[in-house]
């Protein structure tokens, strides 16, 4: 494993690439992957990450969501590791909220995410899960399911005046 956690930035290639589909989770590969992103989720102050940011194209998520310096008011949930994830249902309702981005340090921007997603997925346990997520947890799950489909949040943003800088959000939006 990689002591030092590279992340992939906006305008490298594998970030707009479509992640392949994980075949076998129980590989020494996929597991290798899982331990550095969850080493470097910790390391970055995320709350969750996708493998393609840590140049993996494969459909991994890890939602982490805890408090922290880069997301002060952040839901708290335990480490979810996502694999081969899928949303079946999504609110009508959507609802603009601050995002910031690992691969695109230094700006935050609104973005209209639905309210609330059901998705399927399987587990670390190669079980398949249905669960639902609302609020900042269903905000984070479609960022990082973005990533996934070769989309960026700046993807998402209506308008480009829903765009600042890192410094700025902290100093008047925080």
């Amino acid at each position: 494993m990689k002591t030092e956690c590279e992340i992939a930035k906006l305008g490298e290639d594998i970030l707009r690439k479509k992640a392949k589909k994980v075949k076998d989770i129980k590989s020494e590969k996929i597991q290798s992957i899982i331990n550095e992103m969850l080493d470097c989720i910790k390391k970055s102050n995320g709350v969750g990450l996708a493998a393609p940011q840590i140049f993996h194209s494969y459909q991994i998520l890890i939602i982490s969501s805890k408090p922290n310096e880069r997301y002060p008011d952040a839901t708290f949930m335990e480490d979810e590791i996502i694999i081969n994830p899928r949303i079946i249902k999504k609110s009508k309702t959507k609802e603009k909220g601050w995002e910031g981005c690992l691969s695109i340090p230094g700006i935050r921007a609104e973005v209209p995410r639905h309210k609330k997603i059901k998705v399927k997925y399987t587990t670390l346990n190669n079980e398949e899960k249905t669960q639902t997520f609302e609020g900042f947890i269903a905000r984070v799950f479609q960022h990082e399911y973005d990533h996934l489909l070769g989309l960026v949040y700046l993807d998402r943003v209506e308008d480009t005046k829903d765009i600042i800088t890192e410094e700025l959000y902290f100093k008047k939006i925080r």
